[in-house]
């Protein structure tokens, strides 16, 4: 399933178009450590680039019905992790040596990988056994392929180790732990970045034939097929642009706009559409298994090629594009059923005008609410579990994304308004005290009136702002009112009658 050793062959294309459109790339970090730098080619957005001619062929290779597969999680399957484990270790790290089935594509070590090191599928797999570690001190990263712990050492099929900050490549024709020679860390998720609300990479995947044949910033090959319906090892991918990513988790969403942005990677052969993570205690798998609903035909392949400054670097060519957008307000909490305005500026563009959208979805739903092309946010009538994300992406350069954060709130009981006494009799020309309160608000001020009347007069009477009534110098019946600054809709009144001296 993993390595077969072919001659090697090196996909080229033609440049057809000379501009490339690709928002500035921020590193994914570990520790104090970036994994590859910015601008490598796994951290480059390919949301902007243009379909590669064989898309819908290696798609209809791979399989349009089967679906996309989260290999990572929470818990153990058959005893063992699920995912592909990895740890952190200090520059003191003992190293070992290492012995190779392929020492001649391996890098020699030693190795900075404890004995102890947790193994892909447990200490008893028959996978693929990679074992993976990071120098966080001297940003180092050790990768090994089917790796057995000896007494001292370690005995693998394969292995390599990366400068994570440096964009070289392996040598061409070079396996690595992985079959498309490509590390394997800068391509798996990671429940930190979930954590922090953003995956900034591509992420690795697998299907289960691949072509005799690979693509930049792939270095070598695992199959005879020679056919070129099978896609290249290295062959990128993305998830739609159009595709509606509303109606998943929060959690999911994040893998989504990532497969979006930055797509998927080909590293291996394995089953179709199956996406690498690392194992975390913290995954839900129920929901991740919600990504199931995702199949073939909603990806689509990119031609990756323009990125390339050399095949020999993982650097990409970055947009000389500084366009940026800024949502206002950058967070808000609005009631169910409520509007909210928000504006949009695109800053180093004429063109000011975007996209609005809700946790994905173009204009939003009834889920998430609804946002006008104006940026007039509505509610839902019922409050999501969770808040809700108002996007605006640029026409010029529609990644670029300004995001808002919206609480929405269950609707506050209404503004109401008590008066006491709520009838009072009161000799001509004396005086009576009323309360006003007011309830479901901190604003408890009043206006009053009497029969409409702003603090009254001397043919119905005074009050005062205290709530003080006078009454006049004849008889008759009036109406004492209380109303809320708050909210004038809520009021309350109090029948006076006004008699003489008995």
């Amino acid at each position: 399933m993993h390595r077969t050793r072919k001659p090697t062959l090196l996909l080229t294309f033609t440049l057809s178009w000379l501009a490339v459109s690709t928002a500035a790339a921020q590193a994914p970090m570990i520790g104090k450590c970036s994994v590859l730098p910015a601008d490598n080619i796994w951290n480059t957005p390919v949301d902007q680039l243009p379909v590669s001619p064989n898309s819908s062929t290696y798609v209809n290779t791979i399989g349009p019905t089967l679906t996309m597969h989260p290999d990572f999680g929470s818990g153990t399957y058959n005893g063992a992790p699920i995912g592909i484990p990895f740890i952190t270790v200090p520059g003191t790290q003992t190293k070992y040596p290492a012995t190779f089935q392929y020492a001649s594509e391996s890098d020699p070590g030693p190795y900075a990988v404890p004995l102890t090191a947790p193994i892909e599928g447990g200490s008893q797999s028959t996978g693929d056994r990679h074992v993976i570690t990071v120098d966080t001190d001297n940003c180092i990263l050790y990768e090994l392929y089917n790796a057995f712990p000896q007494s001292a050492s370690w005995q693998a099929g394969s292995g390599a180790i990366y400068n994570l900050l440096s964009d070289i490549l392996r040598p061409s024709g070079w396996t690595s732990a992985d079959a498309a020679g490509l590390p394997i860390l800068p391509g798996l998720v990671r429940y930190d970045e979930i954590a922090a609300g953003e995956i900034r990479h591509a992420i690795r995947f697998t299907v289960p034939q691949t072509q005799h044949a690979f693509v930049w910033p792939a270095r070598h090959i695992a199959s005879s097929l020679t056919d070129p319906k099978y896609p290249p090892m290295g062959a990128r991918f993305r998830l739609r642009a159009s595709y509606n990513i509303s109606g998943f988790s929060a959690i999911n969403q994040i893998i989504l706009r990532a497969l979006k942005k930055y797509g998927m990677m080909l590293a291996d052969n394995g089953s179709s559409w199956y996406i690498g993570g690392a194992p975390d205690a913290r995954w839900d798998n129920s929901d991740l298994h919600n990504l199931g609903k995702i199949t073939g035909a909603d990806f689509e392949a990119v031609d990756a090629s323009p990125l390339m400054v050399s095949p020999n670097s993982g650097q990409a060519r970055q947009s000389q594009s500084t366009i940026s957008v800024t949502v206002t307000p950058g967070s808000a909490s609005v009631p169910v059923d409520a509007t909210q305005q928000f504006t949009a500026s695109v800053q180093n563009s004429t063109d000011q005008t975007v996209a609005w959208s809700v946790n994905g979805a173009p204009g939003g739903n009834s889920t998430v609410g609804f946002i006008t092309a104006a940026g007039l946010y509505t509610a839902p009538a019922a409050a999501p579990s969770s808040s809700v994300t108002v996007q605006a992406a640029s026409n010029a350069l529609p990644s670029a994304v300004g995001m808002a954060t919206v609480t929405v709130t269950a609707k506050a009981p209404p503004v109401s308004v008590t008066v006491t006494p709520a009838t009072a009799t009161v000799r001509v020309g004396r005086a009576q005290q009323f309360t006003a309160t007011v309830q479901n608000s901190t604003n408890t001020s009043v206006t009053w009136s009497v029969n409409g009347v702003a603090g009254g007069n001397s043919s119905v009477g005074t009050v005062s702002k205290t709530g003080l009534y006078v009454a006049p110098t004849f008889s008759g019946s009036v109406t004492v009112t209380a109303v809320s600054v708050a909210d004038p809709k809520a009021q309350a009144s109090a029948a006076v009658t006004i008699i003489r001296r008995r």
